[in-house]
């Protein structure tokens, strides 16, 4: 009978090396037929397919254009190697800290100019993303105001000599326990770019989190939503079997998603050699899914399971074997010695 217990996983380099814990067999095709298989050393062909060393295809479910799994007939897993299209910013996020020590310092009266340190108290930086995504240098200023807890705010683009987003300068508040009351987000701002690109661009500042303490400016956080065009820079399989891949924008998308499937008597399974099986009556119908549901297993990625045979218990085996086999060679040769004797004594 065929042996199917769960044997050793061993870790490898490889992220196309796939070792499955628990039930299940990959579900492999080539040219229209569907083969099973534990054996999860894949690779990537030319064309983007995952296959193993027949050149099967490892099969799955596809991704719609939003990249969401459609678990529908499984099917070859092509990974798309197309660029990732930009996203132009809408929301720019930044948790900081303005020093309220400040308020003993005299009021700056001046006009803003960014290039004039002595017309704003603190400022930061951060970057946006146009439609094409361009990156732009967006600067945010604040300079205190003659109204205790009151800060104004403006903001330049690439260095611009002057503020030049529409929709600053903008007020924030804080009341005397130094948390911010000015309702978050602020109103859109309008970021002039150029290159081609939409313009403006249309963003949300949201200092949310933001503070008024006794303590020097200093920013804990910034983000914000856009980013560039990004190139395929790797991959892996998760544990749901969900090929994940990783862009060298810093994004990530789902390509597809491994399936497993399962047999009622997988005694049954006819072996094809090579560690591949095909169903048959005795097997019953495969049942098919994701990793990690019903009676399936999950996935390791990097990993391999090796052969579930003891090596050591098969060679004592083998030796107390080849031992018995010796003594009985032993057995049979004494005997043919005794039956010469007899036949000489006549």
């Amino acid at each position: 009978s065929q042996d199917f217990t769960q044997g050793p996983v061993t870790i490898t380099n490889n992220p196309l090396d796939v070792a499955i814990s628990g039930n299940g067999f990959f579900r492999m095709t080539q040219n229209g037929a569907v083969t099973y298989s534990r054996s999860g050393e894949f690779q990537m062909d030319s064309s983007g397919h995952i296959v193993n060393g027949l050149k099967y295809n490892l099969t799955g479910y596809g991704v719609d254009v939003n990249g969401n799994v459609v678990a529908s007939q499984p099917g070859p897993i092509q990974v798309s190697t197309a660029d990732v299209p930009p996203n132009s910013t809408t929301k720019f996020n930044a948790t900081f800290n303005l020093d309220s020590r400040l308020s003993n310092s005299p009021v700056i009266t001046a006009a803003f100019d960014p290039a004039n340190a002595s017309t704003y108290t603190s400022s930061t930086a951060g970057t946006v993303f146009d439609s094409l995504g361009n990156s732009h240098d967006v600067r945010l200023f604040f300079a205190r105001s003659a109204t205790a807890g009151q800060w104004n705010l403006y903001g330049t683009v690439d260095g611009a000599a002057s503020a030049n987003i529409t929709g600053l300068p903008a007020v924030i508040n804080f009341n005397t326990s130094g948390a911010l009351t000015t309702a978050m987000p602020l109103a859109a701002a309008s970021i002039p770019v150029t290159g081609g690109a939409a313009t403006p661009l249309s963003v949300v500042f949201d200092f949310a989190g933001s503070s008024q303490f006794g303590s020097a400016f200093g920013v804990t956080s910034l983000s914000q939503d856009g980013y560039t065009s990004g190139k395929l820079s790797g991959f892996n399989i998760g544990a749901d079997g969900i090929v994940k891949g990783r862009y060298n924008n810093g994004q990530t998308r789902t390509l597809g998603q491994v399936v497993l499937s399962s047999f009622v008597n997988p005694q049954g399974l006819r072996p094809l050699g090579d560690g591949q099986f095909a169903e048959t009556s005795e097997s019953g119908l495969p049942v098919t899914g994701a990793p990690q549901t019903g009676t399936l297993g999950s996935l390791q990625s990097a990993a391999l399971e090796q052969g579930n045979v003891d090596l050591t218990q098969a060679l004592v085996d083998l030796i107390t074997a080849q031992r018995n086999y010796q003594a009985n060679a032993q057995t049979i040769k004494t005997q043919d010695q005794v039956l010469q004797t007899l036949v000489n004594l006549r």
